[in-house]
């Protein structure tokens, strides 16, 4: 009688990791050996909220700017004050509501469904990623400030350059830190590298049949790449 196989590692399909980062900045980002990105001759971030805008984006970057040796890095920022999402409306999770006596225990299985729904979105906007072969991780953080945020994790990672929709930001437009592309614009002005600002064929306040691209250029040295871990903190 033979013994099964062991599978090896070479074995099994490489899977795209979700880093899902603490709520604080306090904390560092993890450390450890060889991640999708590390390695690679660029960084590339692209912000992303769930939304059309963000996979456009996305598609954008892959048919327009990425070449060979560049790896991504999808960068997701929650509220945490506020729960919303694509296809979600927006949930104020402090305000009273007939839950019953089990009020905390619904409001974690929101939150968790929410965690689960935002991964999988992530997921699907990063399929144009995964059909080019593009080496990508999803870096998913949650904090009340999404634009400081995203500017504060586009330094963590080292990226050495930021592309993002010029809409969307949360699908709930009621939601003042990302109402009408102000996200976007806060990263142009506050990013420590370039900024890529991409806007859809279909934004109804753009004039043009193409998408219109507003790079800001910075005079900043350009940044080394292939030191180390994607994730290693600075």
């Amino acid at each position: 009688m033979t013994s099964p196989t062991k599978s090896t590692d070479s074995d099994l399909p490489a899977a795209s990791d979700v880093l899902v980062q603490p709520s604080s900045p306090r904390f560092p980002l993890a450390t450890g050996g060889g991640t999708p990105t590390s390695g690679a001759q660029r960084k590339i971030g692209i912000a992303v909220d769930l939304s059309d805008e963000s996979a456009f984006a996305v598609k954008w970057a892959v048919q327009n700017y990425l070449r060979p040796g560049d790896a991504v890095v999808l960068v997701h920022v929650s509220p945490t004050s506020v729960l919303y999402g694509a296809d979600w409306g927006a949930v104020d999770a402090t305000a009273p509501t007939d839950l019953g006596g089990g009020g905390d225990s619904q409001r974690r299985n929101l939150e968790n469904d929410l965690d689960a729904f935002t991964t999988a979105k992530a997921n699907d906007i990063a399929e144009p990623l995964e059909r080019a072969e593009i080496p990508y991780k999803i870096h998913i953080v949650k904090d009340h400030d999404m634009k400081e945020r995203l500017c504060l994790e586009v330094e963590r990672l080292g990226v050495g350059a930021l592309i993002t929709g010029s809409r969307g930001f949360g699908a709930s437009k009621r939601a003042s830190n990302g109402r009408l592309g102000s996200v976007s614009d806060y990263c142009v002005h506050h990013c420590v590298c370039p900024v890529i600002v991409v806007r859809s064929a279909e934004d109804k306040e753009s004039k043009s049949e193409f998408p219109v691209v507003h790079e800001e250029e910075y005079d900043e040295e350009e940044q080394e790449y292939g030191h180390g871990a994607l994730d290693k903190d600075k």
